[in-house]
């Protein structure tokens, strides 16, 4: 199969990880608590943009590049606040992270008061965005990534057989080798999971406070994981929404989105064939998933308007993650089954101008390498991606052949330089984690197993909802309610609970 070159509706794919090298571990370095070091000023133009018509506030923390090395080189991390109005009221400092990785946060502040973020919330605490180490304006990596480029995605693309396992085998030792050779600061390899908790850490102590609350976002459960395992005595209220079930993504997480989307797809199916009348896809769920698996095989054979079946699926899985997105997958689908290549959304591609491709296209892409890559070594050998993508293909027909598929972090140039965080479990009961039934990236698994490691430190609040992301994302009364009252008034529910559908 032909990979398609190009990319679909970026926004919706880029909403995941043998010790050879340094075998030197960066210490935690938990600095104590100090004076505020920040200087709070106007936020540049961009997030000044998406954040309207929410006013924040940015500045920037130094921290080292290398934290196993006292006299490496700083760099200048970005943060931005939307400060509590009510100083009677103030708890403290709400870091907030929106996954990825890869994901600029500076504008999150905005985005959760635009959704309804509860006033109590902004209240108690100052909301703290960020753009983590890499990403956005604070030393952002990039390896290069254009949009007539062999890798558009963060996820490979569907292998029909093995010959296209072997196929992009070649594509992801081209990446590795393309990011090693833009790597001319040296910065690339240690943008990891432990290196950013420890930035947190260290606007933490920039910020003068004793201890922060976090808020994260899929990757970003796994970012907060690893910060309440390394620092628990400066941990507060940490909620983890959307997990990935660890403080890394590795191998068997990234083939975890096959099941998520095995998992969510009954409820696009569902919707679709409730509206058979409106767009043709199916009287029946049952028609809906036969239509879908159908239409990427006729696609694969022979594409329409740029899309064959690869991209389908990629754009398939992408516009699961809300329902909001349902109607314009339907309506690509209704386009795509009629041939009608003038009515589809055409995928960026070798034609596209700079304007219809996101400025964060290759940044993100890279930070999402350099993290996946850097926290865990992956398998080597292309034989264990041949038969992981023949066993998923089988047990995850709507997409195991994709996320099973070879990454460049098979031939990832760096050694990761000290093991992934290990979840501590022995430290104050802090952690609410919130997971929704159903979602494609994240599904409820992942929740269930950071819950088996934070032990005693957690409970799970379960959502019986689709999509991706519950808490202010989502409409669930009971999951807003009880979350919202952990963070105001720090009541963890006494057991895992599950909030039922709306």
């Amino acid at each position: 199969m032909k990979q398609q070159r190009g990319i679909g509706r970026y926004s919706a794919l880029v909403i995941a990880l043998g010790l050879g090298g340094s075998l030197l571990t960066a210490p935690a370095v938990a600095d104590g608590p100090r004076a505020p070091q920040v200087r709070w000023g106007a936020c540049p133009e961009d997030v000044v943009a998406e954040a309207a018509p929410t006013e924040l506030q940015c500045a920037t923390v130094p921290v080292p590049v290398d934290y196993a090395d006292p006299g490496s080189r700083r760099i200048d991390l970005m943060i931005s606040r939307l400060a509590s109005t009510r100083p009677d009221k103030r708890r403290g400092t709400l870091m907030l992270n929106p996954g990825g990785p890869g994901g600029s946060g500076l504008a999150l502040p905005a985005l959760l008061v635009a959704r309804g973020a509860p006033a109590d919330v902004l209240d108690r605490y100052d909301l703290i965005g960020m753009d983590t180490r890499g990403i956005g304006h604070s030393a952002p990596v990039r390896c290069g990534f254009t949009a007539d480029g062999p890798y558009f995605a963060n996820i490979p693309p569907y292998a029909a057989d093995d010959a296209a396992v072997t196929e992009q085998a070649k594509v992801a030792e081209q990446v590795a080798q393309q990011c090693a050779r833009h790597d001319r600061h040296g910065l690339l390899r240690h943008v990891t999971t432990a290196n950013t908790a420890r930035d947190l850490d260290r606007i933490r102590a920039a910020l003068g406070e004793e201890k922060t609350s976090y808020l994260g976002y899929s990757y970003g459960t796994a970012l907060g994981a690893a910060y309440a395992s390394m620092f628990p005595e400066r941990s507060d209220r940490i909620v983890l929404d959307s997990n990935i079930g660890d403080t890394h993504l590795d191998r068997d997480g990234l083939r975890r989105y096959a099941l998520g989307m095995e998992q969510s797809f009954p409820d696009f199916a569902t919707w679709a064939a409730a509206r058979h009348d409106s767009y043709g896809l199916g009287r029946t769920p049952a028609q809906v998933r036969r239509t879908y698996i159908t239409l990427a095989e006729r696609l694969d054979k022979a594409p329409v308007a740029g899309f064959d079946g690869s991209l389908l699926r990629q754009y398939t899985f992408g516009n699961l993650f809300k329902k909001t997105q349902y109607p314009k997958l339907a309506q690509q689908w209704q386009a795509l089954a009629g041939g009608n290549g003038t009515a589809a959304r055409r995928p960026l591609s070798q034609n596209a101008t700079a304007d219809e491709v996101p400025a964060s296209f290759d940044n993100s892409l890279s930070v999402f390498l350099a993290v996946t890559c850097n926290d865990i070594k992956w398998p080597t050998n292309v034989d264990t991606y041949r038969r992981g993508v023949a066993e998923d293909r089988a047990r995850y027909p709507l997409f195991g052949a994709a996320t099973a598929n070879i990454t460049p972090c098979a031939f990832w140039p760096y050694a990761p330089a000290e093991p992934p965080v290990a979840v501590d479990d022995d430290g104050p009961r802090n952690v609410l984690l919130v997971q929704n039934l159903r979602d494609p990236a994240t599904p409820h698994d992942g929740g269930k197993m950071l819950r088996q490691k934070f032990a005693a430190r957690s409970r799970l609040l379960s959502v019986d909802d689709g999509g991706h992301g519950a808490y202010v994302l989502g409409d669930n009364s009971c999951a807003l309610n009880t979350t919202t009252r952990y963070l105001v008034e720090g009541t963890m529910p006494a057991k895992d609970t599950l909030c039922p559908a709306v």
